[in-house]
């Protein structure tokens, strides 16, 4: 993806996901930053619950909806945004556990995982949708793999994807497509790989032809000691901050990742060198979805976001923007006029990380001996 200003902070999405291990990270509440939209006319549609309100908080992933799609949102409504962003599902959750609910935010944008603990523990509203128009736009095949929440009764699809491998091609001409690369020893300490539980341990298990959401106690000792033994001593560190700058300086020659993150780092002529690619073995994909946090007090504007988000139009703007495959909105498919960097086929052997309840307790105890010395 091209370097793209971003007047927001940058600090990128790590999907389960990252720096704050799982069950450390809802103890802590995380700072964040705002960005402040212009101030409108009310709009005379809205109900009650809205009026005197004219504005729309939101919660959202770093650097995941571009600024010209919310400068048309506030022009067309009239209204003020207030928009906060979060690094990872953990931070997310544990701002609004902290908060007692929404933090005074109306939509989030949390991972399939986390829309399922949400949705159980009762932060969200139940989606009225009569009061949305575009939900016909939304792929059938994505919903039936959105098991978390296939009726769209508390969340709506925002982005479905995955991460990969990024390869500098002029340091790594010749590379296997697989999560294998991992295992080379002639690129020691020129590789790195996200720090992230669910993301590293999954891609093992795929690639060992597992599920990456198994339970089963062998199974994720096996994924725990490929990593640990194979993996690991090629790698130079886990990292979920700054793969790409490392990669755009070369101090990384491959580095897993979502591929925003390096694609935003890199300038134009590297591009010519760069490769991006999720193994065919498969491995850990999520869908993104948007919710609108119990007791919202602008619910009416709150709709028509996630509506407007879902017009072919502006969905394929999103995606052309971050040159994501328009997965999740058919009619925008057709008018995308960016190639992407990946496509919906490469997503195919991929898996939704589910909430594995108590069992999570078996990755951290893996995780745990990964991350140890490193």
């Amino acid at each position: 993806m091209k370097k793209i200003p971003a007047p927001r902070a940058v600090s990128w999405r790590n999907r389960a996901r990252g720096r704050p291990r799982y069950r450390a990270a809802l103890l802590a509440v995380l700072g964040f930053f705002s960005l402040a939209g212009c101030s409108g006319k009310q709009d005379a549609a809205a109900p009650p619950r809205s009026a005197g309100s004219q504005k729309l908080s939101i919660y959202q992933w770093t650097y995941y909806t571009p600024d010209s799609i919310l400068e048309k949102f506030k022009k067309e409504y009239g209204c003020t945004l207030d928009y906060d962003n979060y690094t990872s599902n953990e931070e997310l959750y544990a701002k609004l556990q902290a908060s007692g609910g929404g933090a005074g935010y109306d939509i989030v944008f949390p991972s399939g995982d986390y829309v399922s603990i949400m949705k159980t523990q009762g932060m969200l509203e139940k989606i009225d949708k009569s009061k949305l128009s575009n939900l016909g736009n939304i792929d059938p095949l994505i919903l039936k793999r959105a098991s978390y929440d296939p009726a769209m009764e508390y969340s709506v699809p925002y982005y479905f994807g995955a991460a990969g491998i990024v390869v500098n091609t002029n340091r790594v001409p010749d590379f296997e497509r697989s999560w294998s690369i991992f295992a080379r020893q002639d690129l020691k300490d020129k590789m790195t790989m996200l720090d992230d539980m669910r993301e590293v341990l999954g891609d093992a298990l795929a690639y060992l032809g597992r599920s990456v959401n198994t339970k089963d106690p062998n199974d994720i000792a096996q994924a725990r000691d490929l990593v640990n033994n194979i993996w690991k001593p090629n790698l130079l560190k886990f990292d979920a901050d700054n793969m790409g700058k490392g990669f755009a300086q070369e101090d990384f020659w491959v580095v897993q990742s979502y591929v925003e993150a390096v694609y935003a780092e890199i300038d134009e002529s590297q591009k010519a060198y760069t490769a991006f690619f999720i193994p065919p073995e498969g491995g850990p994909a999520y869908i993104d979805s948007m919710c609108i946090l119990k007791g919202a007090k602008n619910l009416d504007l709150a709709y028509k976001f996630i509506d407007f988000i879902h017009r072919p139009e502006i969905y394929a703007e999103f995606t052309d923007y971050f040159r994501f495959p328009s997965a999740v909105n058919i009619p925008a498919r057709d008018l995308q006029t960016q190639t992407p960097h990946y496509t919906i086929e490469d997503l195919n052997n991929t898996e939704l990380k589910e909430d594995l309840g108590e069992d999570l307790a078996l990755y951290d105890q893996a995780w745990q001996s990964v991350r140890v010395g490193k």
